[in-house]
């Protein structure tokens, strides 16, 4: 078998075959497995598969590219239309920094958050549908937004400012004027010698209101107007100035915007929206008018004979509707404030608690008085009168009450349900339909010009109060201007 063996290799070598698969056969024989012949001949051609090999090596590459594109799946996509995207984060003065936001609406604009460290101290926005700059004060630094997003910020506390003036406002607080730099001036805003408040003109027209309605406006060159009254009630649709200017009041949604409007065409300006963090001053021809966030705005045009409160105006017909409720607020002691009322349907008197409007009663035709529960004294005399008066009493023992007459209607308006003359219901009245006219606002200082000073009836002056007279004004309720008080009545 040997001989066999040797004589098959040395025909193999002889032929050119390689020795390598025919040991393997002769492996395989000895041990058993399948005849070398038939071993031959199913390995001979494995040896092209190390050929192949290299071609299978691609593979993994392959798979790999297969998965590649996964990371683009996660990548941010493109912002929502009415995303916010951040543009830059600005560091201002004081340690204030502000993270600038573009937003990708219909009508862009841009949002300005004030921080100091984490804490969020307001939001700017200018641009779009708001005014071109939007400024606000933050830590003693007045921080201005314009309409491409730019940010700026300067020192405002009135310790860097230099004094320009004092100024007695008509509700009995003191304004101190400071000029910071051009168009940059600073009020502090002081009764009976506390700061009450602190406005920063720069760049913008600012407004302060007082709980009195009265209004104080700061200009950035250093002027300012004041007025007492003048206020619309919250109401969507179209009003008119007493210059004739026609004013829309809209709500889009989210908040309300004021635009002017040509009464012979419709077309209007483009509303303009109050800033997040407070009041605007708007300018349309010679009206001054402040726009509260709640949408509530006043008005005041200097040089005109007569102020009164924007008056809703219909576009159909170019008339206006004088007959509005009249309505005045004013402190009656104990924490607690009354909201009078004038209608065409009689007088309406709200008893509130001070600061959060709590109501404790209403009062009416229907329903003259408080209950003796109410544990204050509250009762409307001469309800069926033209001029109705509220008495009210908080303190027990022998301390006296008061009484404060009802603001009347406008003139040529009249109150339905009067009694006959004669028959008059307490307070005095006559009992008759007449009515005063409406008192002008009576303003003070450099906006006294052309005014007009409402008549006086008695001593006293009576203020109407902020947060009630915010409430009233959210019913659908106007606001007069400043009145006199009657000699109050002893019960």
């Amino acid at each position: 078998m040997r001989t066999a063996l040797r004589t098959a290799l040395a025909a193999a070598l002889v032929a050119g075959v390689a020795a390598t698969p025919v040991l393997a056969a002769g492996s395989a024989f000895a041990a058993g497995t399948a005849p070398a012949p038939t071993a031959t001949a199913t390995t001979a051609p494995a040896a092209p598969a190390e050929a192949v090999a290299p071609e299978k090596a691609p593979e993994k590459p392959a798979a790999a590219a297969t998965t590649a594109p996964a990371p683009a799946a996660t990548a941010p996509s493109a912002p929502a239309p009415d995303a916010d995207v951040l543009l830059r984060t600005v560091k201002l003065g004081g340690g204030l920094t502000a993270k600038v936001y573009d937003k990708g609406t219909q009508h862009r604009y841009f949002t300005a958050t004030v921080l100091r460290g984490s804490e969020v101290l307001g939001e700017l926005k200018a641009g779009g549908g708001y005014a071109k700059s939007d400024t606000g004060v933050f830590s003693g630094y007045a921080v201005t937004l314009d309409a491409e997003g730019g940010v700026t910020a300067v020192e405002a506390g009135p310790e860097h400012a230099t004094p320009v003036r004092t100024e007695k406002l008509i509700g009995g607080r003191t304004a101190k004027i400071y000029k910071l730099k051009d168009r940059n001036h600073i009020a502090e805003l002081f009764l009976d010698g506390r700061k009450v408040d602190e406005l920063h003109a720069a760049g913008r027209s600012v407004a302060a209101w007082d709980v009195s309605t009265e209004y104080f406006v700061l200009n950035p060159d250093g002027t300012t107007y004041n007025w007492v009254g003048t206020t619309a009630p919250f109401k969507h649709g179209f009003y008119r100035l007493v210059d004739g200017t026609v004013l829309e009041v809209r709500f889009d949604g989210s908040t309300t915007g004021l635009q002017s409007v040509d009464p012979a065409t419709g077309k209007g300006s483009g509303f303009t929206y109050p800033s997040g963090h407070g009041r605007k001053v708007l300018f349309y021809g010679k009206a001054v008018v402040v726009l509260e966030t709640t949408g509530h705005f006043a008005a005041y045009v200097p040089g005109a004979a007569r102020q009164s409160a924007p008056q809703p105006y219909n576009m159909e017909t170019g008339k206006v509707d004088h007959c509005l409720p009249q309505s005045i607020a004013y402190a009656i002691g104990a924490g607690t404030q009354a909201q009078l009322t004038m209608t065409t349907k009689g007088p309406q008197a709200k008893i509130v608690t001070a600061g959060d409007d709590k109501v404790i009663g209403v009062l009416d035709r229907a329903h003259p008085s408080l209950p003796a529960s109410a544990g204050i004294v509250a009762r409307i005399d001469g309800a069926f009168t033209a001029t109705p008066s509220l008495y009210t009493k908080v303190e027990g023992g022998e301390a006296k009450g008061s009484s404060t007459p009802f603001p009347r209607l406008p003139k040529g308006c009249s109150v339905e349900g009067v009694a006959p003359a004669g028959q008059a219901q307490g307070g005095g009245s006559d009992g008759t339909g007449a009515q005063g006219g409406q008192t002008s606002v009576v303003p003070r200082g450099g906006v006294a010009a052309g005014a007009e000073s409402g008549a006086g009836e008695g001593s006293g002056t009576l203020l109407a109060v902020g947060a009630g007279a915010a409430s009233l004004a959210a019913a659908g309720l106007g606001f007069t201007v400043l009145r006199r008080r009657t000699a109050a009545a002893r019960a």
